[in-house]
């Protein structure tokens, strides 16, 4: 099989949880032999059911695949040569939000937003990227939870906005969105 290993080439997938979007974007980079998995979300001490989970995406990974666990998403999508997986873009933005202190002011994590989402367009990798999209979730009752979700709209809109292929996946099902 031809495979074309050079990008750029932007794929955003979009779903609720547990809804197929990492074995998706695995299954959309299964021919390429080494891809860099970038891991965003941060480990948590004592939570053992998190754990489970990182675990059995680990499992699911081809042996020639190397996983960079970071926040620093942009320096990756900026120093790229192959094929990059992103799970996930909620996560990034967590730890940005810690980071820059935009749980109390939620414009603190702009310019990471928007750094972010220039490495996203700008990037000369084929990037698989997943998302949660939060149109699926109930609406947050805490100021935190709003905070997040109306965030992580956001940023999703702008990835997309530059993304080449946008799909969404439910159920283990994919819809191509126009």
């Amino acid at each position: 099989m031809n495979i074309e290993t050079h990008g750029p080439h932007r794929t955003l997938l979009l779903g609720g949880i547990r809804s197929g979007k990492s074995a998706e974007a695995e299954r959309r980079l299964a021919a390429y032999p080494a891809v860099t998995y970038v891991a965003t979300a941060a480990r948590r001490d004592g939570d053992a059911d998190w754990a489970s989970r990182i675990e059995a995406h680990r499992r699911r990974r081809p042996p020639g695949w190397t996983t960079v666990e970071t926040a620093d998403l942009a320096a990756v999508l900026g120093s790229a040569n192959g094929p990059v997986l992103v799970d996930g873009v909620g996560g990034w933005l967590t730890a940005a939000m810690d980071r820059t202190g935009a749980w109390d002011a939620p414009e603190r994590v702009h310019g990471e937003v928007d750094a972010l989402v220039a490495a996203w367009r700008d990037t000369a990798a084929r990037v698989v990227a997943v998302s949660e999209e939060v149109g699926l979730a109930l609406v947050p009752t805490t100021r935190a939870g709003r905070l997040f979700a109306d965030a992580l709209g956001l940023l999703n809109q702008r990835l997309a906005a530059h993304a080449d292929a946008v799909a969404l996946v439910v159920a283990g099902r994919v819809l191509d969105l126009p």
